[in-house]
């Protein structure tokens, strides 16, 4: 008898029309590390007396389906990603390379649906009216560049062969670590030891009363960009920022050499006053959790622009 092996697992996404419809065809073979995305549903126990000291039978609880994905920061791949946090990108361009630019404060996220599958098994699990929740990923001197989605999804079909069809390829080009840059109103930061980035779309589950147990949706709520940078204490820039109260336009950049690129702009970012500590003989370092707010000169919180051979998402 076969045994599942996650070196033989893959995964297949595609956008759908209809929320919670896995489309018929369209679907991409999706690289990635790992997946907690599934659903469960536990057993609420019996409250019944009068039947003696052993328990009846329980009953099922409601049903839930969410987990996360991890996936490579690449130069293709996490457009589908940036699309599914962002909404439809703004495209430009007559031919390669093409620049895709993903805007923050969108009213409507598009859903996917997603095919796990073990074919040892054999088991392919599709989870339709998936809708990305957030979206983090940390920036540091060395090691895999990866991202990791949060999803919530409407509901789980398995059967023992794939409905996902005939998979479209993916050339994939992973940025790394070493391609990655801060700025600062322009300027390079310097001292940075590393970034975390995170944006929630905050959704709300619409958790209305249904035979099959399954949610009517999950709209997005206020949307939130946060992180935290550490900092090797050399200068009192980051810190006067805090204490005047003053935002600041931060870019996150990874750059290839064949050109393919990605940048986060946060367009007005927050810093609070950080507690300074001296903590032995080695280096001083401080840690300023940021938040990004609406800019009144962009009208929008962030742009992300993703730049490579890819023509639509």
């Amino acid at each position: 008898m076969a045994r599942a092996q996650g070196a033989r697992a893959q995964m297949a996404l595609a956008f759908e029309t209809t929320y919670g419809t896995p489309p018929a065809s369209g679907f991409t073979r999706m690289p990635f590390a790992s997946a907690t995305l599934g659903a469960e549903q536990p057993l609420l126990n019996s409250e019944l007396l009068g039947y003696g000291r052993d328990p009846l039978v329980p009953i099922k609880d409601a049903l839930t389906a969410d987990g996360n994905v991890v996936v490579p920061i690449d130069a293709e791949a996490f457009g589908f990603w940036l699309k599914a946090a962002f909404g439809q990108p703004i495209t430009t361009g007559t031919a390669a390379p093409y620049s895709h630019e993903f805007r923050s404060g969108s009213y409507v996220l598009p859903s996917m649906s997603i095919e796990t599958g073990m074919p040892e098994v054999p088991r392919f699990a599709m989870y339709s009216g998936c809708v990305l929740d957030t979206l983090s990923w940390q920036m540091q001197r060395s090691g895999l560049l990866t991202a990791t989605a949060s999803l919530v999804a409407q509901g789980e079909a398995i059967a023992t062969t794939s409905a996902a069809g005939t998979l479209a390829e993916i050339d994939l080009q992973r940025f790394g670590h070493f391609n990655g840059a801060i700025t600062r109103n322009g300027q390079p930061l310097g001292n940075i030891v590393s970034a975390e980035i995170t944006y929630a779309n905050t959704l709300d589950r619409i958790e209305t009363i249904r035979s099959d147990g399954r949610i009517d949706g999950a709209d997005p709520g206020m949307a939130a960009l946060t992180g935290r940078i550490e900092v090797r204490f050399a200068d009192q820039l980051l810190v006067n920022q805090a204490i005047n109260g003053e935002p600041c336009e931060m870019t996150f950049a990874y750059t290839l050499p064949s050109g393919e690129s990605l940048t986060l702009v946060a367009h007005a970012v927050y810093l609070p006053r950080p507690r300074i500590e001296i903590s032995g003989p080695q280096g001083v370092q401080a840690s300023f959790d940021w938040q990004a707010a609406k800019d009144p000169g962009t009208g929008r919180m962030c742009t992300i622009t993703l730049v490579n051979e890819r023509e639509t998402y």
